[in-house]
């Protein structure tokens, strides 16, 4: 008499739960990769800004007379998008470094490939980050004192801030830093870095 061998091999319910596991661990993936390409362009976005942020305080820092008569301060911010400025219509140094500085903001230090930064319009201009802007601040309740106790003028911290809009929301900036404030689609995806400094009174006793 001959011995009957039990099959052997996978049932269709051992298939579909292989299946559904493999989707699993194939959507987690997708989620992960997505994640991290979001995670790299706020980190390009972040490095842009410190550029443009130090390309500020540069400017300020070579122009040592403009910044003790805030010929920097900002009255809106600068950049934003939008048409670039025509910068030779300008004649103080200071109102130069302003000019160039939104148009960096803009984007006008990198153009898309195949295309030309407008100046009309901003288009193709992709150097810079989402809606970047730029503002200069003065806190005159700083300002430095002379040995009789007046203020000097000129002597208090600026303060040089670039914002732009990040991509997922976040935990918003301090209100105490305005720059940007209202211009995104919520302050949660606003992101900001800020850079201090102190113009002297080299002639002050």
């Amino acid at each position: 008499m001959l011995a009957r061998h039990g099959q052997s091999g996978f049932t269709m319910i051992e298939v579909l739960i292989t299946f559904v596991i493999l989707v699993i661990g194939l959507l987690g993936l997708i989620g992960l990769q997505a994640r991290g390409q979001q995670a790299e362009l706020e980190s390009y976005q972040r490095g842009q800004a410190l550029v443009l942020l130090q390309d500020m305080v540069d400017r300020i820092n070579a122009n040592r007379l403009g910044a003790k008569n805030q010929a920097y301060v900002t009255s809106t911010p600068v950049g934003g998008g939008g048409a670039l400025t025509d910068c030779s219509t300008v004649s103080t140094q200071a109102a130069i470094d302003l000019c160039d500085w939104g148009n960096e903001l803009i984007g006008a230090a990198e153009v898309a490939q195949g295309g030309s930064c407008s100046t009309a319009s901003g288009a193709n201009c992709v150097g810079a980050m989402l809606g970047a802007r730029g503002c200069v601040t003065y806190d005159a309740a700083t300002e430095l004192k002379d040995s009789l106790g007046a203020a000097i003028a000129g002597t208090g911290v600026q303060t040089i801030t670039v914002a732009w809009q990040g991509i997922a929301p976040t935990v918003a900036p301090p209100s105490s830093i305005t720059c940007g404030q209202g211009s995104y689609p919520s302050d949660a995806q606003r992101r900001v870095v800020t850079a201090t400094m102190r113009v002297a009174s080299l002639t002050s006793k």
